[in-house]
């Protein structure tokens, strides 16, 4: 992991740190890479987004770089963060004057002053993130380190540079990004830094549902987030911002009976899943896909645990979900609660006496989600049984082929009726009405059932005989 010298200047030799150089130079100014696109480097992940931070004026060096590179830079400032944008081709470099902050109790928003590189680094979030390399010509490459955050990087541990209890008091957000960055990139939370976020969990309610949503966001996409929501649950944040995922905690016994552990089921249906998509959506509606069975559960003598209808009452859940959770309330919302509503309907179709129709309707209520349903729903067999896993995804493989069967003879994924309501108004003169809506929902219903083929002239003759019995003329 460790980079020398000669290495670091290779990777920053770059016409874009060339041109920053050069500037800080011109306008002398001790500037340097920091943060995030630093470990990355350290790491060997990529990054895009840069933060660099000068000993000065961040916004006239921002002002002048984007000079400097001519008319593909593209300057933003922030007057009153005293930050500044610049834009080039596909990287983002905010630049910043070097600064220290102070905090009030019921605000994470600080109090800022001028300060040195020391203080800038003092105030970040973890040591990993108060890495710094030098830009200026005569120290290019130059690695700071104030906080022994390259050995932290080293032995993938996460720790504040300050008292865990003030990083986290002056900023609760801190909290939520420790776990996510445990969850992104594998590390460990150091357990004194750990211990500080148990103790100040209750913070996390000055965090506005936007950035609480943003982190999740993060979490949910990492490589494997059942450690976030694991970390989220153990030091008490989860039940605070997501209660009804903390819910799922937990099994009842009854007569000897007792039921799966739905927390830890829904979080390895949710790791399974990231192997096989990152649709930030999809993996959502993995986390979502059983959280209505706390509600739904029920002990049946004859049945033991029941779970009836947790993929219906599940939809109806989400809305309320989103919008506390201020997660888009539009389409992508709505492909969720369609996942968690038909994620019970493939396995129904296993058995060989199926019928077309069946798999005709789960086409057309799925359309071109029917891939992610399967997805999903490979996903959600987590038995510890090789051989019934074995058996439930050949089950599904042959669901597959069903599904291509008839999707390539009936054409049925996204089809509409071949009658409109509006030829069916034309035809018998009718008003916008009931009666419309019956008559097309019919022609609708044949072709699903297989009583008539997806063409117009099949459909158009049953629309006929079905409005001669019902009267219309």
């Amino acid at each position: 992991m460790y980079l020398n010298e000669e290495e670091i200047v290779s990777l920053l030799d770059a016409p874009i740190f060339h041109a920053v150089s050069e500037v800080a130079g011109e306008l002398g100014l001790d500037t340097y890479l920091i943060g995030g696109f630093v470990r990355d480097l350290f790491l060997h992940r990529p990054s895009k987004d840069m933060d660099l931070v000068t000993v000065g004026n961040g916004i006239e060096l921002a002002k002048a770089v984007a000079r400097k590179l001519g008319k593909n830079a593209h300057l933003t400032v922030f007057k009153n963060f005293g930050t500044a944008q610049v834009r080039f081709n596909e990287l983002e470099l905010e630049f910043v004057g070097a600064r220290k902050e102070s905090y009030y109790p019921d605000s994470r928003k600080p109090v800022v002053e001028n300060g040195t590189l020391e203080d800038d680094l003092r105030r970040r979030d973890f040591t990993i993130n108060t890495l710094a390399l030098c830009l200026n010509k005569d120290n290019f490459g130059e690695l700071v380190d104030l906080f022994d955050g390259l050995n932290d990087l080293e032995n993938l541990r996460i720790i504040t540079p300050l008292n865990p209890d003030i990083t986290f008091n002056d900023d609760p957000l801190r909290m939520m990004r420790a776990i996510r960055f445990a969850s992104q990139l594998g590390f460990f939370i150091a357990s004194d830094t750990f211990d500080a976020i148990v103790r100040n969990k209750h913070r996390i309610k000055i965090i506005s549902r936007e950035r609480i949503a943003d982190e999740l966001n993060k979490i949910i996409l990492s490589p494997k987030p059942s450690i976030g929501f694991e970390l989220l649950d153990l030091c008490g944040l989860l039940e605070i911002i997501f209660p009804e995922l903390q819910a799922l905690k937990g099994v009842e016994t009854k007569e000897g009976i007792g039921h799966k552990e739905n927390f830890t089921h829904t979080l390895i249906v949710l790791d399974r899943l990231s192997r096989t998509t990152d649709n930030l959506w999809l993996r959502w509606s993995a986390l979502l896909h059983d959280i209505a069975k706390p509600v739904t559960k029920r002990f049946d003598n004859r049945l033991g645990w029941t779970f009836h209808n947790h993929n219906f009452i599940g939809e109806k859940m989400i809305p309320d979900i989103f919008r506390k959770m201020k997660l888009p309330m539009n389409e992508k919302m709505r492909f969720v609660q369609r996942m968690v509503s038909l994620h019970m309907r493939p396995i129904a179709l296993v058995d060989d006496e199926v019928t077309d129709s069946a798999v005709r309707r789960l086409l057309f209520d799925a359309g071109d989600d029917i891939d992610d349903l399967m997805k999903l729903c490979e996903a959600d067999i987590t038995s510890k049984n090789p051989e019934k896993v074995h058996q439930f995804l050949h089950n599904f493989q042959l669901v597959r082929e069903k599904l291509v069967q008839i999707q390539e003879k009936d054409r049925i994924r996204n089809f509409q009726p071949p009658i409109s309501g509006e030829e069916i108004m034309v035809t018998f003169g009718l008003p916008p009405s009931r009666t419309v809506g019956v008559l097309k929902e019919a022609i609708k219903n044949a072709i699903l059932d297989g009583v008539i083929p997806n063409e117009y002239d099949a459909a158009r003759a049953f629309m006929f005989l079905k409005a001669k019995k019902m009267g219309i003329q």
